[in-house]
């Protein structure tokens, strides 16, 4: 199982690869962050899809905690770990190196790692996955409207608050019921740590969504157009 699991993985990796360049090809006009927000795109749809597909009990979506990991939940984990690997490496590619994106990728990488390492926490893993890529078509899909010129317009706006609304649910909410729950079953230190980890920098990310969504509705109402009192 780990020999297959490292095969999907490195298989993943060229074909995350591929698939962007093959999108750099075909949008040749456009931004290097716009064909790798594409390929991204395509990973938080399918990443969602199957780990929707592994959860083992929709009446108990966390259970079981601390067991044995599905074949289903590792091949979605070894899944996403090629993208995590393409996306790390690709990202050094770019004009811009985010550190606290960086840190998300090393982080993840990691802990997925360990997962498949320990062969546990499944469930967990992939609730993880879940919560952390319901809200990333949305992200995507505001920074590519503004690259097709409709920044500052009301449907760059509504994908700004859908993205806000989703990952505030899913991170805020959703994420720490996670990070309690794998922090107080019986797993191993690094799969907890990286349930901290992975709490903390969703927490920084929704500070800056706060202070990003306050700009926006403020620079808005400045541009609304004043009606005349009689």
């Amino acid at each position: 199982m780990v020999d297959f699991l490292i095969t999907i993985t490195m298989i993943g990796v060229v074909s995350w690869a591929l698939i962007f360049m093959v999108t750099r090809r075909i949008f040749s006009k456009r931004s290097f962050e716009f064909s790798n927000r594409l390929v991204s795109t395509l990973h938080a749809i399918v990443s969602v899809s199957l780990a929707s597909l592994s959860v083992q009990d929709w009446g108990c979506p966390l259970c079981p905690l601390a067991s044995k990991s599905s074949p289903q939940q590792m091949k979605t984990l070894a899944f996403t770990l090629s993208y995590m690997i393409y996306d790390l490496i690709c990202c050094q590619f770019d004009k811009r190196v985010v550190l606290d994106n960086v840190v998300h990728h090393l982080v993840t990488i990691v802990g997925i790692v360990s997962g498949l390492s320990y062969q546990r926490c499944g469930t967990e893993m992939v609730a993880a996955l879940w919560i952390t890529e319901i809200s990333s078509p949305f992200l995507h899909l505001r920074e590519l409207l503004k690259e097709f010129g409709y920044r500052d317009t009301c449907l760059n706006l509504a994908a700004d608050v859908c993205f806000a609304i989703i990952f505030s649910l899913a991170r805020m909410v959703g994420g720490p019921c996670l990070t309690y729950a794998t922090l107080s079953s019986p797993n191993p230190f690094l799969i907890k740590a990286m349930a901290l980890g992975l709490q903390l920098v969703s927490a920084f990310w929704f500070y800056k969504i706060l202070k990003m969504m306050k700009h926006k509705l403020k620079k808005r109402s400045h541009f609304r157009p004043q009606t005349k009192s009689n």
